[in-house]
């Protein structure tokens, strides 16, 4: 199996690129063949869906705001004919628009500006979290479905259900979910959920774990996962 991050790959990663501004797109392009991975460029909604649709790339760096269709409806479209991971770009720090664009699919976001080497980085930690993925539904896990009152999460399927209901997440999702559901009742950190699921090691992204932990909330119930102010969160089996 090839290294998706490129670094020892003889097959690189292939990226996809959605962003109208052309200067911010070029930057990013050429920083990304830099690390070794192959770049397609989408200058539209439109185009972007296009491209991802005939590359099916191993991620995509999506803008939120884009001419023709915005990133929203380029994820929903993208992810209802071929799930591809996606780092969602927004230019405000407007939680609202996080949680939509978690709630459509995407599996990380950055706010404008950013840094090209915390782009890379995230980059980077996306595609080890593939290939776990990847990994995983090639030779599923024989572990038993963890069962915590009416929650069901099916590890070898990577699927989870509520009261019976199937309730369908991202991978940062399930792993995010997998870990709390594994010490019920136990607070982990934010920094350590960073470094286990994001495989980020350091603590600069502990909003993006909120963010995440909401998005859970509103797909499973906000009763599930309690919030330890200033440390971390906990999962709480359901009475």
């Amino acid at each position: 199996m090839s290294d998706t991050t490129g670094s020892q790959a003889s097959k690189p990663a292939t990226l996809l690129v959605v962003e109208d501004e052309p200067t911010i797109a070029s930057a990013i392009a050429q920083r990304l063949t830099a690390e070794g991975w192959r770049v397609e460029v989408a200058n539209d909604g439109l185009s972007g869906v296009e491209a991802a649709l005939r590359l099916h790339p191993d991620a995509m760096i999506l803008d939120v705001m884009l001419p023709g269709i915005d990133g929203l409806e380029v994820t929903r479209r993208v992810h209802a004919q071929h799930p591809v991971p996606i780092l969602m770009l927004t230019a405000r720090d407007d939680e609202t628009d996080m949680l939509i664009g978690l709630g459509v699919g995407a599996d990380d976001y950055m706010t404008k500006p950013f840094s090209m080497r915390e782009l890379v980085a995230r980059i980077k930690a996306l595609l080890r979290r593939v290939e776990r993925t990847s990994q995983a539904a090639s030779d599923p896990t024989d572990e038993p479905p963890l069962v915590i009152g009416d929650v069901t999460i099916d590890r070898a399927q990577r699927r989870v259900f509520r009261a019976g209901d199937e309730v369908h997440l991202t991978p940062t999702e399930f792993e995010l979910l997998v870990m709390l559901a594994s010490s019920p009742k136990t607070v982990l950190t934010r920094e350590r959920l960073l470094a286990e699921v994001w495989d980020w090691a350091d603590a600069s992204g502990t909003r993006t774990v909120d963010s995440h932990i909401k998005a859970l909330r509103r797909k499973l119930g906000a009763d599930l996962i309690r919030t330890v102010h200033g440390v971390g969160y906990a999962f709480e089996p359901p009475a």
